[in-house]
């Protein structure tokens, strides 16, 4: 069946050491993973370059929804120009209407910017009214792959969307499920959508042993942190669900 693909996304430097050392097959790279993720330092991208990994750096300015103005993508042309400078593999993108459709012009607009890079399409994909048609734009504009919990809180929970969209994809697009991915779930999740790569945190609990970081608002309380372990597991999990 081939090995499927391990995407851990991580958001600061111990996290890439856990997800390399874990058997993470590429990474994604943010900051401020509890908001969603959004764009890293100069500094995390050029420390995730020495990895022996591909590592792409999602293009993310703010929290939020994905419906960008045009200084703001002008800011995102900047920070994929810091991505291609630092050496990294490529970038993650996404851009919405306000209606929740993709946004082909932005799109294209980054896309463009983006030559040379290898270009994935982030969960902005989640908030379409129309997976199969967002599909086909996806394919058109150029993007790898697209990352997707099929419009859910979770992967497995839209599992029955994530399957149509990898049926209509006939493998001229990635579809790759993403949130909520764990050991104990991956192998339905692939069994039911057809995947042959995911995306996962591999996060474990990480309660902050200075009570004044969360007291003066610098962090959560319990944040989660990259989890050596976990990636492991996943990665055992997969490997036993490509040997069936």
């Amino acid at each position: 069946m081939g090995r499927i693909t391990l995407e851990v996304c991580v958001d600061d430097v111990a996290g890439l050491v856990s997800a390399a050392a874990g058997g993470a097959d590429r990474i994604e790279l943010c900051a401020g993973l509890e908001m969603g993720g959004i764009t890293p330092s100069r500094g995390l991208m050029a420390r995730a370059a020495a990895l022996d990994l591909p590592v792409l750096a999602i293009i993310r300015p703010r929290a939020g929804d994905f419906v960008y103005d045009a200084a703001t993508l002008d800011v995102m042309r900047t920070d994929i120009d810091t991505a291609r400078e630092a050496g990294l593999a490529g970038v993650v993108l996404g851009a919405s209407r306000p209606d929740g459709r993709l946004d082909e012009d932005a799109l294209a607009t980054l896309i463009a910017h983006a030559a040379g890079l290898e270009v994935a399409l982030h969960r902005a994909f989640d908030l379409v009214p129309d997976p199969l048609e967002a599909l086909e734009t996806a394919v058109s504009l150029g993007f790898a792959r697209i990352l997707t919990s099929g419009g859910s809180a979770t992967a497995l929970a839209g599992a029955e969307t994530i399957a149509a969209v990898t049926r209509a994809s006939a493998g001229r697009i990635s579809i790759m499920p993403g949130s909520g991915v764990r050991p104990d779930t991956v192998s339905e999740l692939l069994a039911k959508t057809g995947a042959r790569e995911v995306h996962a945190s591999c996060s474990a609990p990480h309660v902050l042993t200075d009570p004044r970081v969360a007291a003066l608002g610098f962090g959560p309380p319990l944040a989660r942190r990259t989890d050596r372990a976990t990636v492991e597991a996943l990665r055992h999990a997969l490997n036993g669900f490509s040997a069936l």
